[in-house]
C-alpha cells in the first residue's frame, strides 16, 4: 500500500515504496492500444467523455486517455515535430501547433463546439526543465526557470471549461515546489478535490523504470490512483520480437548507424543481456571513462528480464545511459525507445528532422500505459456521478 510521506490532512502526497516483482508476465495486455485513430466498436464518440491534452507532446499521453475510454477532442503544444507526430495519429483531433500562453480557451471552446462543463478531463504535461535534479544541479541549487509557470496555465483554462476532472503528469520534482502547493489552492477554491502521488511507471505495465508526478483532481470526489501491477512488463516483452534494424522496414528501426571502430569494439565486449562497461576494467574503457568514477550505466547493455532505465533524449546514444540492446552489438533504436515508453507498435514517428530531435521527443512522451491506469479511474469517476 502507498504510505504518506510528510504531508498530513485529507489531500496527501503518495509516494509508493519499492516492491519486488516476478519478472513473468501475463497481465501486461490488459489495456490494449488499437491504432489511434480507430474507435472501440461498442461505443460512439459521442458517448465517450471528452479529453484536451495541454503540453500534447508527440501524443502518449491523448493516447493513454483514448485507451482509457476519452474521446481527445484537442490538443496544445508549440512544437512543430511533435505536433507533426501527433498528427499522423490522432487525425480526429483538433490541434493547435503554438504555445498554450497564446491560445484562448474560450475562441477555443467554441471552435470546439462544446460549453462549460462538457469536458471530461484537462490533461498536459507541462515542460518540466526546471523541477528537473539534473537541470538543478543534482537538487543542489534551485533555477528560475521561465517554464516552471505554465502549469498556472491549467487554471486558466479550467476556469473557462470547467472540466470535471484535472489529470498533470511531471517530475517528482515538482512535487516541493511552491507553485505545486498554489496550483493545488487554486484547484480547492474552484471546488475540486486533488490526490498527489509519485509512482514507477514500471508498476503500471510499462516496461521501463520512470518515476513521475501524477495530479488528480475531480468535482464530484477525490480521484484514487490506480492499482499497481502484479507483475512488471520487461524488456524482452518490448522488443524481442522486432527484427534486427535494416529489415524492419520502418524508419524508426532502420536507419543506419556508423561508430568510430574503437567504440564499437569497446560494445561488442560488454557482457550481454545486462552489462556493464565496469565489467571490462579500467584499462579496457574509453580514455574519458578511466577518469571518472561516475556515470556507471553508460555504455551498459539493458536487461532482458527487466524493465528499461529511463527512457531518455539521449536514449539511442550509448554514452548517454544503459542503452545498449540485451544482445546486439548497438545502442537501441527510436521504435525500440517508442516501445520501451509504452506506445503502440504501430504508433508513427515523424523522422523528417532526423534521429536525435524524433529521440528526444520519444524521450520527453508520457508513456501511454502509465497514463491510461490512472485517466481510467478518473473514467470511473465520470461514468458514476456524470
Amino acid at each position: 500500500m502507498p504510505w504518506i510521506n510528510g504531508h498530513t490532512g485529507t489531500d496527501p502526497i503518495i509516494r509508493p515504496p519499492w516492491i519486488a516483482f516476478p519478472t513473468s508476465l501475463s497481465c501486461y495486455n490488459r489495456i490494449t492500444f488499437a491504432h489511434p485513430s480507430e474507435l472501440p466498436p461498442h461505443m460512439s464518440r459521442s458517448q465517450k467523455p471528452k479529453a484536451i491534452d495541454l503540453f500534447c507532446g508527440c501524443g502518449g499521453l491523448s493516447a493513454g486517455l483514448r485507451a482509457a475510454g476519452f474521446s481527445v477532442v484537442g490538443a496544445v503544444d508549440r512544437d512543430r515535430l511533435a505536433s507533426d507526430t501527433y498528427k499522423m495519429n490522432h487525425r480526429s483531433t483538433v490541434v493547435l501547433q503554438q504555445s498554450v500562453v497564446d491560445v484562448d480557451p474560450e475562441e477555443l471552446m467554441t471552435r470546439l463546439g462544446m460549453k462549460p462543463g462538457e469536458l471530461g478531463v484537462l490533461a498536459g504535461c507541462p515542460p518540466c526543465q526546471g523541477f528537473s535534479k539534473l537541470r538543478t544541479l543534482n537538487g543542489r541549487k534551485d533555477v528560475e526557470e521561465p517554464m516552471n509557470d505554465l502549469i498556472f496555465q491549467f487554471t486558466r483554462f479550467m476556469k473557462v471549461f470547467k472540466p470535471k476532472t484535472v489529470m498533470i503528469e511531471n517530475v517528482p520534482g515538482l512535487v516541493d515546489d511552491d507553485r505545486l502547493t498554489r496550483f493545488r489552492g487554486s484547484l480547492s477554491q474552484a471546488g475540486y478535490k486533488s490526490r498527489v502521488g509519485v509512482f514507477d511507471a514500471a508498476d503500471f505495465g510499462v516496461p521501463q523504470r520512470r518515476r513521475r508526478m501524477i495530479l488528480m483532481a475531480a468535482l464530484a470526489e477525490r480521484p484514487e490512483f490506480a492499482p499497481l501491477e502484479v507483475e512488471r512488463a520487461t524488456v524482452r516483452s518490448a522488443i524481442a520480437t522486432l527484427p534486427p534494424p535494416g529489415s524492419a522496414d520502418d524508419p524508426a528501426h532502420d536507419y543506419p548507424v556508423t561508430r568510430a571502430a574503437h567504440v564499437q569494439d569497446l560494445i561488442s565486449r560488454v557482457p550481454k543481456d545486462g552489462g556493464s562497461r565496469s565489467s571490462l576494467g579500467k584499462g579496457a574503457q574509453l580514455p574519458c571513462h578511466q577518469k571518472c568514477d561516475g556515470f556507471n550505466d553508460v555504455y551498459g547493455r539493458m536487461s532482458w528480464s527487466e524493465p528499461s532505465p529511463t527512457i531518455t533524449g539521449g536514449c539511442i546514444n550509448p554514452s548517454k545511459g544503459r542503452f545498449l540492446h540485451p544482445e546486439q552489438d548497438r545502442a537501441i533504436t527510436i521504435r525500440e525507445a517508442a516501445l520501451l515508453q509504452g506506445f503502440p507498435r504501430g504508433y508513427k514517428l515523424d523522422m523528417s528532422r532526423g534521429r536525435y530531435p524524433t529521440a528526444q521527443m520519444i524521450g520527453n512522451a508520457f508513456p501511454p500505459k502509465f497514463a491510461a491506469r490512472h485517466a481510467a479511474m478518473l473514467r470511473s469517476i465520470i461514468s458514476r456521478t456524470g
